[in-house]
């Protein structure tokens, strides 16, 4: 089995151009070579006698992540991407959680590691000499013995109950993917990839990084995703293949046409949770190929689109997987989906989780958190936490997140970890915080609250205003006041009648724009959104009244 140590070893002397970022490059023979530093260095550290030493990267897509991905890989250690939309506290507890015993960072983002303890090892920051001093005193790095069971990265999301989940990645796992995802996006020798996507993120190392390393493809660095930047960096680089998540395709659409874009050198553009008008208009506009796919973090399975695969399905499952929709109740496999003239989905009992039957032996779990891989397992079936409906002919169709899984533009959060804020304000007594579905792709954030006395939406988002640990993409699109939030018969909010109706009943406020104002929903804009999800081919995900 290919571990991923063997995919960076081959690039070892390799003198083709590997890494650009900015004006600078690399050849992959040199990425190697610092790699190989790094690597002794990281063996400097205290030996674990109970797992692999754990260096922790909070950086954003520079040179330097891949030299310390490179890096730990040939150490045999783990590298823990951390994100950098998380600060203080929260990145304080992933530090903890994920025994890290070595951060690596860099003076734009050292600020958010402020207050924080740091680990035996220290946190250490690209571009201090300190840095460079501590590497260069370590020596020549000395080969180590791989195992494909070794844990290669912890990947971090968010759990439904707002603790930080750790996905692990294993040597074999990845080194897997780089091989075999190479010939699925296509990627040759003489491919540029453009990597815009967080690197703390799988999709960017899965379905980038790891298949170009292996093939010797050259990789084009953005520090951080830019609607703006992105057709200009394209054709600055001369990118033929480029990864996504979430809306970006339409975020890069949303700006103006560059005259050089019909004849881009895209090739293909690989991702997930695009919507149907959208990858039209992006291959039509770069005269590329869009494909899209469905993946976890977790592994286990892919379903991936055919050239037959109907408007808006996710596709089939790719290779022996048995993929089926359950009930998340009974465990039994749903009724396939029908839908009526206008393409919404007749029997609302035909959503349910999507689940690999018998794929529990290829999860490879949660760094300590037995809890959560509990969650994912039942007897030998894999449950991914994901909502979908099959239609007559086995298609499947992606329907949300389960339990309180929320994902915006790409990223995943904890329904809980808003509702703590909102809870902060003194006049509400409790808030219900979940995700309906967006009339493009992914979800919005919505919240019921329940008051103790008269509270205006208004104030509530001037309070939100002044929540500092609020994530940009946390901000509730629909706001709705209630008397009573309703409750199961064991005393816990029951947020099912809500996900229901959402924003279809009087008495919800839409956020404007990125303000902290809400203005009420009246039945002219509700209109005007289910025509949204019509427009999009999303209509059986419009809520029902």
């Amino acid at each position: 089995m290919t571990t991923f140590t063997a995919v960076v070893a081959a690039r070892a002397g390799d003198d083709a151009i590997g890494l650009r970022f900015e004006d600078r490059s690399w050849t992959w023979g040199e990425v190697v070579d610092e790699a190989e530093r790094i690597a002794a260095a990281i063996a400097t550290l205290p030996a674990r006698p109970d797992r692999q030493r754990h260096v922790g990267v909070l950086l954003d897509n520079v040179p330097e992540y891949v030299f310390w991905m490179c890096g730990a890989a040939l150490a045999g250690a783990t590298l823990v991407g951390l994100n950098a939309s998380r600060a203080g506290a929260e990145l304080a507890g992933d530090l903890e959680h994920a025994d890290i015993d070595l951060v690596i960072t860099e003076p734009r983002l050292r600020h958010l590691l402020d207050g924080v303890e740091a680990p035996a090892g220290g946190i250490r920051v690209i571009g201090d000499p300190a840095l460079d001093e501590w590497i260069d005193a370590a020596g020549p790095w000395t080969e180590v013995p791989v195992d494909p069971g070794d844990v290669a990265l912890l990947l971090f999301s968010s759990g439904t109950t707002g603790t930080p989940k750790a996905v692990i990645v294993s040597q074999g796992r990845l080194g897997g993917l780089a091989v075999g995802m190479t010939d699925r996006v296509r990627l040759r020798r003489d491919s540029v990839t453009y990597l815009c996507m967080p690197l703390f993120h799988g999709n960017s190392v899965m379905m980038n990084l790891a298949p170009a390393m292996n093939v010797g493809a050259q990789v084009c660095l953005a520090r951080r995703f830019s609607a703006s930047g992105f057709a200009r960096d394209v054709h600055r680089f001369g990118a033929t293949y480029a990864n996504y998540v979430g809306r970006a395709l339409s975020y890069v659409l949303a700006q103006p046409a560059d005259a050089r874009d019909a004849a881009s050198s895209l090739e293909l553009v690989y991702g997930t949770e695009a919507s149907e008008s959208d990858i039209r208009e992006f291959a039509d506009r770069f005269g590329c190929e869009v494909m899209e796919g469905y993946g976890l973090s977790e592994g286990v399975f892919r379903i991936t689109r055919t050239p037959d695969t109907p408007p808006g399905a996710l596709g089939s499952a790719q290779g022996s997987f048995d993929v089926r929709v359950l009930d998340e109740d009974t465990g039994l496999e749903c009724p396939r989906a029908r839908f009526d003239e206008a393409g919404r989905l007749v029997d609302p009992a035909a959503i349910g989780q999507l689940v690999a039957i018998g794929g529990a032996s290829a999860f490879e779990g949660y760094y300590r958190n037995p809890e959560a891989s509990a969650q994912r397992v039942r007897g030998d079936d894999f449950w991914t936490g994901d909502l979908a409906y099959r239609d007559e002919a086995g298609w499947m169709y992606f329907a949300g997140r389960s339990s309180d899984w929320i994902r915006v533009d790409g990223e995943n959060f904890a329904a809980a970890q808003v509702e703590r804020i909102l809870e902060r304000m003194p006049q509400i007594r409790s808030a219900a915080v979940f995700a309906v579905p967006d009339p493009r792709t992914g979800d919005r954030v919505m919240a019921a609250v329940e008051v103790d006395a008269e509270l205006a939406p208004i104030e509530i988002g001037r309070f939100l205003q002044a929540q500092p640990d609020l994530g940009a993409k946390w901000w509730p699109s629909y706001l709705q006041v209630v008397e009573a939030l309703p409750l199961t018969g064991s005393g816990k909010v029951n947020k099912n009648p809500l996900r229901v109706t959402a924003w279809t009943v009087d008495g919800v406020h839409e956020r404007v724009g990125r303000t902290g104002e809400y203005r009420e929903l009246d039945a002219a804009r509700r209109d005007e959104l289910t025509a949204e999800f019509e427009a999009h081919g999303r209509s059986a995900l419009v809520p029902s009244r």
